[in-house]
């Protein structure tokens, strides 16, 4: 299976590929258009700032790239937020594949959320095979709010999108890379779309 990893100026691209090697993945960590468009699964992952990370992409016509993709795509943790179309970090322009906002968490509660959550709502692909009792990890001071995209949620200050799929895209907010066998069963679920 080839598999391609988006490589841009994000923080999560390496564990994303350690993740992909224990499911018996070697995946093609690359920015380049014609293996991008060629792979059978791309992963466009994500831990940085939105802004930055979108006058990058748009420089190297990233974001509209994914945007054209047929094949199943997913997002993760900042690549979710950039699937949207507007953040309110840096009030920023992103990709626009899902129609919804992405907010900064009211100042209520800690901020940023970090650590481990149970999610609830789960439909589709992603979630088949998850047991009830498991917990996925998250690090992110803006979320996406529930909408007709919404796969998963989970409730942290606010009830937010933990997960959303439309079409081919798929997005999480959590990291299964770093979830354990819980995130490890979300990465199977893609791999095998």
């Amino acid at each position: 299976m080839n598999v391609a990893v988006i490589k841009y100026n994000a923080g999560n691209i390496q564990s994303v590929g350690f993740a992909l090697e224990r499911l018996g993945v070697k995946a093609n960590i690359t920015d380049d258009f014609d293996s991008i468009r060629a792979a059978d699964k791309v992963i466009f992952p994500g831990v940085g700032e939105a802004g930055s990370t979108m006058k990058y992409l748009k420089e190297r016509g990233i974001d509209q790239l994914l945007s054209d993709l047929k094949q199943p795509v997913l997002g993760i943790c900042l690549g979710q937020q950039l699937m949207c179309m507007h953040s309110e970090e840096g009030d920023t322009p992103c990709i626009g594949i899902f129609d919804v906002p992405v907010l900064r968490f009211p100042p209520e509660g800690k901020v940023p959320h970090m650590g481990w959550n149970n999610i609830e709502d789960e439909k589709g692909d992603l979630f088949t095979g998850l047991r009830p009792d498991r917990y996925f990890y998250f690090v992110h001071s803006y979320y996406v709010p529930l909408n007709d995209y919404t796969s998963a949620s989970c409730n942290y200050i606010t009830r937010f999108s933990a997960a959303l799929q439309k079409d081919n895209f798929y997005a999480t907010q959590f990291h299964p890379e770093k979830s354990g066998d819980a995130g490890q069963q979300v990465l199977k679920n893609f791999l095998e779309l």
